[in-house]
């Protein structure tokens, strides 16, 4: 296409000569390539879930559309990136040297919301300090509390500021389900019941012993509803919660530095995954008194997350060029995410919280799903299409 310049060409003007069909054809690639990482940097983005820690809300297999409008895109922190037709969530990939990396400052431009409790959100992983912030791992967890919270876990019901939460989707728990005789009655129930065991090659939990009592049968993650069934069945004779106890320090914040370094809390907690807290959740703004008691929750926002210099870690105090710090003006706000597959989702009861501007996006709805364990012909989950994430 021409455009008119305000001079009419002379008798003797030449025509422009056409443009080659390769050429067309360039331009229109370059044209869709540059499209395409526009929509994808400022609008939506495509994922694929790997791993069950937010079964049942999202399964393994599924394919998700994450609206980055929600909360405002963000300016990439390192500007020459591959562009790619869909993100694995969790990225896994052994460590890379990223220090040669040109690294801008970052800014979100506004959104339709801020996040919101229950939100099914996509981040960047806190604890890889060895890459830029929109480099590392991206993660998918259920937003639990937001900045100004104070989250308790008790018998593994979610309190927020001291009343029950209302939490969406089908938390899952593990229970060790006894079975003196396994047989295929109880494996078509397991089967009925969509309970997986993605560990083993078919899918279906293994016949195993428990070690605490010596008794045989199964472990099974699955929702309050299906637990219920399985202790009205005569074949049971116990369902008993597991996997919920882990040795005392694994836990934020008496692991103080998760996967980064060995600090740990001077006053130790003792939390477990369905046993936790009260924990603050740190909001923008807000004036923190430092001592040996809180120092733990606050280190990695003052030392990583803010970008302060001269932080360290002392006798289980946050120093700063050698002195200790006692007060802290926090510059953003945090989250704290929780996978709806309790006892197998590494989330903020690990590795702490999540910063606001490590917030990617939110999950909209699924456009795609596969069963990684279904012959060809029974491969789609044909109900999933299109399938809204609550």
């Amino acid at each position: 296409m021409s455009f008119f310049t305000g001079k009419r060409p002379g008798p003797d003007a030449v025509p422009p000569k056409p443009k080659s069909a390769a050429r067309e054809w360039v331009n229109s690639l370059l044209f869709a390539v540059v499209a395409a990482s526009l929509l994808r940097w400022s609008a939506v983005e495509a994922y694929v879930i790997p791993s069950e820690s937010m079964e049942r809300s999202l399964l393994v297999g599924d394919y998700l559309f994450v609206s980055k409008l929600h909360y405002g895109p963000i300016t990439p922190q390192t500007p020459l990136q591959m562009p790619l037709t869909h993100q694995t969530i969790p990225i896994l990939g052994g460590v890379q040297s990223y220090s040669d990396l040109i690294q801008l400052p970052t800014y979100r431009f506004p959104g339709f919301s801020s996040v919101q409790r229950n939100d099914v959100v996509v981040f960047h992983v806190p604890h890889e300090q060895q890459r830029p912030a929109d480099l590392r791992t991206f993660l998918i967890k259920r937003c639990i509390a937001v900045a100004g919270d104070t989250l308790v876990i008790r018998h593994g019901q979610v309190f927020l500021n001291g009343q029950p939460g209302a939490i969406a989707g089908q938390p899952q728990t593990t229970y060790f389900m006894e079975v003196p005789a396994p047989n295929d009655e109880v494996r078509q129930a397991l089967r009925d019941q969509r309970v997986v065991d993605y560990t083993q090659p078919d899918g279906m939990p293994a016949v195993v012993t428990n070690p605490e009592t010596g008794k045989t049968g199964y472990y099974l993650s699955c929702p309050a509803d299906v637990a219920a069934y399985f202790r009205r069945q005569s074949y049971v004779k116990a369902l008993t919660v597991a996997g919920s106890n882990l040795p005392d320090g694994t836990l934020f914040p008496d692991a103080a530095d998760f996967h980064v370094s060995d600090a740990k809390s001077a006053v130790s907690r003792r939390w477990q995954l369905d046993d936790y807290g009260p924990l603050p959740v740190p909001k923008k703004g807000q004036t923190v008194h430092l001592t040996p008691a809180n120092a733990a929750i606050y280190y990695k926002i003052i030392a990583q997350y803010e970008h302060n210099q001269g932080v360290t870690w002392q006798n289980g105090m946050i120093q700063q060029n050698g002195r200790p710090l006692t007060s802290y003006t926090l510059k953003q706000n945090y989250y704290f995410m929780m996978g709806d597959n309790r006892h197998n989702s590494e989330d903020s009861r690990f590795w702490g919280f999540v910063p606001e501007d490590h917030v990617v996006g939110k999950a909209v709805f699924v456009w795609l799903s596969l069963d990684p364990y279904a012959d060809l012909l029974h491969k789609m989950r044909w109900s999933r299409m299109f399938h809204l994430v609550s």
